[in-house]
């Protein structure tokens, strides 16, 4: 997957025919989440390595937008974890999600756990991104930890650099967190920015 690295914001990229067509909340996204992922190693000074943005599009699937960057090259695991205690890095987080309830239920085949999400490659420049589907709700996942790390199943050293965690929170979906610009307009900040740019102020 192609990288790409800009300063101008996403707004400027995207026609306003596509950024409404596909970024307004239709009645199809049914949760927002997000998770900033960071590193508990003291011996890295930028500490914040990664992002997963969720979006859940029907009653049992969630989209992952999983970006990380400044990990050493190789392939990395994405798991959910079982709580959200971050406290010691990703060692006080638990198993991953659901793994012992799988194990105790049994199936023929064997289900794999609901927190096994997936894999991302990190390249040479230490960037890594890819979009993931689980049939999960993201109200189940609200609170608990999302674990990036070369292992899957643990155990995970809180020194270790390369190693990812953070606690899963729920966030607005796109137009859907509407903040007044002032209360004399009662306009939001989307309408305010429309005004501005036909006016060739923004």
């Amino acid at each position: 997957m192609p990288f790409y690295e800009a300063v101008a914001p996403p707004t400027v990229c995207l026609s306003p025919a596509y950024s409404r067509q596909y970024t307004e909340a239709d009645g199809t996204i049914a949760g927002s989440a997000v998770c900033i992922l960071e590193t508990h190693s003291n011996s890295v000074s930028n500490k914040i390595r990664g992002l997963a943005r969720m979006v859940q599009v029907s009653s049992n699937m969630t989209l992952v937008d999983l970006t990380i960057n400044g990990l050493a090259p190789g392939k990395y695991y994405a798991t959910v974890r079982d709580t959200g205690d971050i406290s010691q890095g990703a060692g006080s987080t638990g198993g991953i999600w659901e793994a012992v309830k799988a194990k105790v239920l049994g199936s023929e085949p064997v289900k794999e756990p609901r927190g096994i999400f997936g894999s991302v490659e990190v390249n040479d420049k230490g960037r890594g991104n890819v979009f993931l589907d689980r049939p999960v709700a993201v109200w189940e996942m609200i609170g608990r930890s999302m674990v990036v790390s070369k292992s899957q199943e643990g155990p995970f050293r809180q020194e270790d650099p390369d190693t990812l965690v953070g606690v899963i929170a729920r966030s607005a979906g796109v137009w859907d967190n509407d903040k007044m610009v002032c209360s004399c307009s009662g306009k939001n900040v989307w309408q305010e920015r429309q005004e501005q740019v036909a006016q060739g102020m923004a």
